[in-house]
């Protein structure tokens, strides 16, 4: 564990990216609520729901409607780049379109950080082997150049693989927010066996760890850091499901094995702490507390 003290202190300028996105809102509000001067990019017609109680605190670019460059040289220094946004390519988008939105934007981004001096450059990433699809391929390639230009000394790029989160206002196209639905409003879900085992951690957890990234890599000599970010205990998907419904009261069926594993289907996925539990970080809340939590959001927003 480090002194973060000293580092406590001071409030930084930090550009946000996926700010309209769940993980992006949660951590805008974070930024805010701890001090820091926030801006973010997104575009003239990105929906701003999540973030229509603190629009007014931030400051915002339409990247359809001005340079890149622009938010770098209206202020007079940021001090971080936080990228969230990505494209999972679960609406059959074209692998072109894959590789720009996750390898070529953000590393356009990357570039005019390093051009700008910006000291630290938070990526998030997948744990999913880049072999497994082209939404990891074109993940894993921009981690890559991001590591590759942090060890020629451009700039502090810190990487971090986030496994499954959940918790209220997210969006049906994940998986955990997509049982929850199910069982709150359909008779008969449709499942694989259930056998993979994934790691599930509440959004809460998952924005004290950024937090804690902002305030102690700077203090780190090491150009580049990875850190693998979730609960640290991986459930069987079966298990998972079981859990959501006795949770919401569902009386769904549950189909077990009626779909098919995907093709290189992950059978284990969890992350490994020891990076994070270093500094001085630890999940706090149980999987089934988080649950508790989350569930009533979606029996109120159906």
């Amino acid at each position: 564990m480090i002194d973060k003290s000293e580092s406590q202190q001071q409030k930084k300028t930090v550009l946000l990216t996926g700010a309209t996105g769940f993980l992006g809102s949660y951590l805008v509000k974070k930024l805010l609520q701890d001090g820091h001067q926030v801006i973010i990019l997104n575009r003239s017609f990105s929906n701003i729901y999540r973030l229509k109680n603190v629009f007014s605190q931030i400051a915002s670019y339409n990247l359809d409607k001005c340079d890149l460059e622009t938010p770098f040289r209206d202020f007079a220094h940021i001090d971080v780049v936080i990228h969230t946004a990505t494209l999972y390519g679960r609406n059959n988008e074209d692998f072109a379109d894959l590789v720009e939105a996750n390898t070529f934007f953000p590393l356009r981004l990357l570039n005019t950080a390093i051009k700008f001096n910006v000291e630290t450059y938070l990526n998030t990433d997948t744990p999913l082997d880049k072999q497994l699809n082209f939404y990891a391929l074109s993940k894993a390639q921009f981690r890559e150049w991001g590591e590759r230009l942090a060890r020629l000394g451009k700039i502090r790029f810190v990487n971090i693989k986030l496994e499954q989160m959940f918790g209220q206002g997210d969006d049906d196209s994940k998986f955990p927010a997509f049982v929850i639905s199910k069982c709150l409003s359909s008779p008969v879900l449709d499942l694989t066996a259930g056998e993979q085992k994934r790691d599930f951690i509440h959004i809460d957890d998952v924005i004290s760890a950024y937090a804690l990234l902002l305030e102690t890599t700077p203090l780190l000599s090491r150009t580049y850091q990875e850190y693998e970010l979730g609960s640290g205990k991986a459930i069987s998907i079966r298990n998972f499901v079981e859990l959501v419904k006795q949770l919401t009261g569902s009386s769904i069926e549950l189909n077990f094995g009626a779909v098919p594993y995907r093709e290189h289907e992950v059978m284990y996925s969890e992350a490994n702490l020891v990076a994070l539990e270093a500094l001085g970080w630890a999940a706090k809340i149980q999987l089934e507390e988080g649950l508790r939590q989350t569930i009533p959001w979606y029996f109120e927003n159906r």
